[in-house]
């Protein structure tokens, strides 16, 4: 078991020296994305959450300086104003951002600074490269980029250590085989209808790397199906659709839900250090606490395996040549 309380909730972050609670809030629907969540979440509403995930089991916070134009930052930043400081065993993790089209190495010094002010923390002891997919990868990784800069803000001391957050496995990949990065954070590609991260995250555990898991929902599909078309962001494939239906009347026949089911199936991935889940309400807080005692049978998870969508209706999937 990986609950609350139990031996496992409390791990280590690869090679950082970093211990971290086994679910990771977060951070995105605390500044507000209503174009992605599809509601609002009020300044107040946000800070007294966000004091609330101080109260609760889980340990730690993922946010990142573009987050709603740092509307994420500022609020948890609030929060940790509000309680004289961040709790001595509480870590809040952070991304680098461009600004535009500018994801220059100085535009790389300014991110960190601007999340610094923001949160009121002198110290950020895990730092993301966010979304490296959308620039060209040479400009990215040239001397003086933005791969290099991020990496000497460690060595100053600036920042503690160093993650990659991305999506498409075949680029991730690609950053990873550069070396020095201590975490990888992937999104929507390891959950219980797409395996696009199989080969990534062997990647990472061969050059022991941490794995953090976000996402697990598809985009929201994968907690609430009904109605639902998309998943990672873009029209699901039938045969994806099809499987997560039928994965929902599976989940209700054996008493649980298809949420706790695609929570449970990456918290207890040996591979996964940790799991990313989105809060925006109280009420979700305490399920995902709920959830995490559930104990479901292997002939579930077993079941919910064979249910898994061929390769081709997958995110990252590339036709043999």
């Amino acid at each position: 078991m990986s609950a609350p309380g139990q031996p496992n909730w409390i791990r280590p972050l690869g090679r950082t020296g970093l211990a971290v609670s086994a679910v990771c809030v977060g951070g995105a629907p605390l500044g507000s994305m209503p174009e992605n969540f599809g509601h609002e979440v009020a300044y107040a509403d946000a800070v007294a959450l966000v004091e609330s995930i101080f109260d609760s089991p889980i340990r730690w916070i993922d946010t990142s300086n573009g987050y709603s134009g740092g509307e994420s930052e500022r609020r948890i930043g609030a929060a940790i104003s509000r309680r004289g400081g961040l709790p001595p065993d509480f870590l809040i993790a952070t991304k680098v951002d461009p600004r535009g089209g500018d994801y220059s190495g100085a535009r790389v010094r300014e991110s960190v600074a601007e999340s610094k002010q923001r949160l009121g923390l002198a110290e950020l002891p895990l730092v993301y490269l966010h979304d490296p997919e959308n620039f060209d990868f040479g400009e990215m990784t040239k001397p003086g980029g933005a791969v290099e800069v991020l990496m000497t803000l460690r060595d100053e001391g600036e920042i503690g250590h160093v993650g990659l957050a991305g999506g498409p496995v075949q680029e991730m990949s690609r950053y990873l085989e550069l070396g020095g990065f201590e975490v990888l954070l992937v999104h929507n590609r390891w959950t219980l209808v797409d395996h696009s991260a199989d080969d990534l995250i062997a990647q990472a555990e061969d050059l022991g790397v941490a794995v953090v898991n976000a996402a697990i929902y598809g985009g929201g599909i994968l907690a609430n199906p009904t109605g639902r078309t998309t998943y990672g962001y873009r029209p699901a494939p039938p045969e994806t659709l099809q499987a997560i239906q039928e994965m929902d009347r599976v989940c209700r026949d054996a008493g649980t839900t298809l949420a706790t089911a695609a929570l449970l199936a990456s918290v207890h991935d040996p591979r996964i250090t940790a799991t990313v889940v989105g809060i925006s309400k109280p009420s979700r807080l305490a399920r995902i606490v709920e959830s995490l005692d559930t104990e479901l049978p292997r002939s579930l998870l077993d079941h919910l395996a064979d249910l898994l969508p061929e390769r081709h209706n997958w995110l990252d999937f590339q036709p043999q040549t």
